[in-house]
């Protein structure tokens, strides 16, 4: 009887224990209980209670706000903590509610694609220190506002299923979006479908134009006067036939950027999810990129050490997309290096400005012209009457040193040929135009690899072996930017015209001007951000000579038997001509909107 009344009083004190258990579990989140029975004396029981805790760090200092001033973006590391001794279950979410003006979101997992989960994380405990997640958070405020975010947290048992409160948001993927491509009135949209470029949707319904996030650069053309009106009037996904076509642009979206240091020393860029080694000069790594507004323009130190993320002055926007006192939302870069209406002429043009402009592949590039009349006929593209349909709502010029620097960038991007699964190792540099026909367009099928294999090996669209050679690793990007011809870019050393041609230097907008032959001082005494000089120089072993008094004007790419010192990020300079026309020299045309 004794024992009988023992077991009997221990069962209702063990019904009212998980009475109040469940009384503490229901009535908030934050609260728990735990028991103990001694199995030496059943009546003994034990009864814990408290709270569950977490820690919440934003860019490693405890807090949950986030602040972003107006007309800006910042990237946040967001760390979740569990401090407690037992293993609890976290919900993570923001209490704003924000303005269409805001976007606020994760920013993914490059290596896995997917996003972190937000909601029912559990934690684990680890002895006596409680695990963590790491969250990275994207806030672009296109506001004229400062924005705060406040971020929240519930936490509670790792069984118990919770619920984001009422004024409480989940986050979503950030989608970093480019500006829209600006088309002028003779330009046509395109896209490819795997044998024939087609005529695109220009609302981009599903991505049939352009998708930056998957290595889709938006491609555009002009056709022939006699074709225009029947192209432009005809249904999305029409043939375009490439004898139609006249010219062929690739649009470069306004950007900021920042290049990480793995060693806090050397700014060769972050390992990334791209890279199987730490980034090095001859295999650099990814250049951050993040797609900005037209009122947007960062002045920030354009480096970062990757181990203490991105700060708000880490980014630039580059000078490329300042064109007077325009601030643009993009480019339009010619797809291959300029040819000729006639390009059966010596040097596929020669040195006049009677012939026209073409970017096409599979021709011989313009070369054996002199600065000053390259510049011209870019010039002439938008004249009253042109034949490309031009009007007078953009500005065709010949690229600039720090417009051809951010193709380069752009290529060394998750959006270029350096986030292309396809490619690994060394085979993330772009391949080699080794033409010694200087046919625009051709692959070598391999980054430089010396003075051999001279030829066309592999045409354009040559899957992998051939779209190895455009910037993005695929057909959508842009061509010849290592090897084939050396690329007069219109920049030069203090206004020394030499024998370019040129009686005056031209309005300040149409060229870059370096006033010093140091890499490292060569905007006014200073380091020209965003130009392609002492941030990449040495990149994959290219060429690295600036301008001087002696040889004032710029050329990029390099020609088809530099071998190894061709490339993207080559720079050198003309010793024969200075300006003036050589065989070996083309160049290449952009579009600037002013609309």
């Amino acid at each position: 009887m004794k024992r009988l009344l023992l077991e009997t009083s221990f069962s209702k004190i063990y019904m009212i224990v998980m009475v109040i258990i469940t009384l503490l579990v229901l009535g908030g989140y934050f609260s728990y209980a735990m028991f103990t029975v001694s199995k030496e004396k059943s009546n003994a029981i034990t009864i814990i209670t408290g709270n569950l805790e977490y820690k919440l760090e934003v860019d490693g200092t405890e807090g949950n706000t986030l602040v972003v001033e107006s007309n800006s973006s910042k990237e946040f590391i967001v760390r979740l903590s569990n401090p407690n001794n037992r293993i609890a279950r976290y919900n993570f979410y923001y209490l704003n509610e924000i303005s269409n003006n805001v976007k606020v979101g994760y920013v993914g997992d490059c290596e896995t694609n997917t996003l972190p989960e937000a909601k029912g994380v559990n934690l684990e405990k680890d002895g006596t220190a409680g695990s963590s997640n790491i969250y990275k958070i994207m806030v672009e405020n296109n506001s004229d506002n400062e924005v705060s975010i406040e971020l929240g947290v519930n936490v509670g048992l790792d069984y118990n299923d919770l619920e984001i409160p009422s004024n409480g948001h989940l986050f979503s993927e950030y989608v970093n979006e480019p500006n829209v491509p600006e088309l002028d009135e003779g330009m046509i949209p395109v896209s490819y479908d795997g044998s024939n470029w087609v005529k695109a949707d220009t609302n981009n319904t599903d991505n049939n134009w352009y998708n930056y996030n998957d290595l889709m650069w938006a491609n555009a053309v002009t056709v022939t006067e006699s074709t225009r009106d029947t192209y432009k009037s005809a249904a999305v996904g029409t043939t375009i036939s490439m004898d139609d076509i006249e010219t062929m642009w690739v649009w470069i979206p306004r950007y900021s950027y920042s290049i990480g240091s793995e060693d806090g020393t050397n700014y060769y860029g972050k390992k990334g999810c791209y890279l199987d080694t730490d980034p090095t000069q001859a295999l650099p790594g990814e250049i951050d990129i993040r797609f900005v507004d037209t009122n947007i323009k960062d002045i920030g130190t354009a480096k970062y050490i990757v181990s203490n993320g991105i700060e708000d002055n880490s980014w630039y926007t580059p000078d490329a997309f300042t064109f007077g006192d325009q601030e643009l939302s993009g480019i339009w870069v010619g797809k291959f290096e300029t040819s000729s209406s006639n390009p059966e002429a010596e040097n596929g043009g020669g040195n006049t400005t009677e012939l026209d402009a073409m970017i096409k592949p599979n021709v011989t590039s313009w070369r054996g012209i002199s600065v000053s009349n390259a510049f011209n006929v870019s010039l002439k593209m938008n004249d009253e009457g042109n034949r490309y349909g031009f009007s007078s709502n953009v500005d065709t010029h010949m690229m600039k040193n720090s417009e051809w620097s951010i193709v380069a960038y752009l290529s060394q991007s998750k959006y270029g040929k350096l986030g292309n699964i396809n490619f690994t190792g060394v085979n993330k540099e772009i391949y080699e135009n080794k033409s010694n026909q200087f046919i625009t367009g051709c692959s070598y099928g391999a980054p430089n690899v010396g003075d051999s294999g001279f030829g066309c090996q592999y045409t354009y669209d040559a899957d992998i072996n051939g779209t190895g050679a455009s910037t993005t690793g695929n057909i959508y990007g842009i061509y010849d930017m290592s090897g084939g011809s050396w690329d007069y870019v219109i920049a030069n050393y203090n206004d020394t015209i030499a024998i370019s041609g040129f009686v005056t230097m031209p309005e300040s907008k149409y060229y870059d001007k370096y006033t010093s032959d140091n890499i490292n001082t060569a905007c006014n005494g200073n380091i020209c951000l965003s130009h392609g000089l002492s941030e990449t120089a040495g990149w994959y072993s290219d060429s690295s000579k600036i301008v001087s008094e002696e040889y004032p004007w710029m050329l990029r790419g390099g020609a088809y038997s530099n071998g190894k010192t061709s490339g993207v990020f080559s720079f050198g300079l003309n010793s024969f001509f200075v300006g003036g026309p050589n065989l070996s020299d083309s160049f290449r045309l952009v579009i600037s909107p002013n609309m």
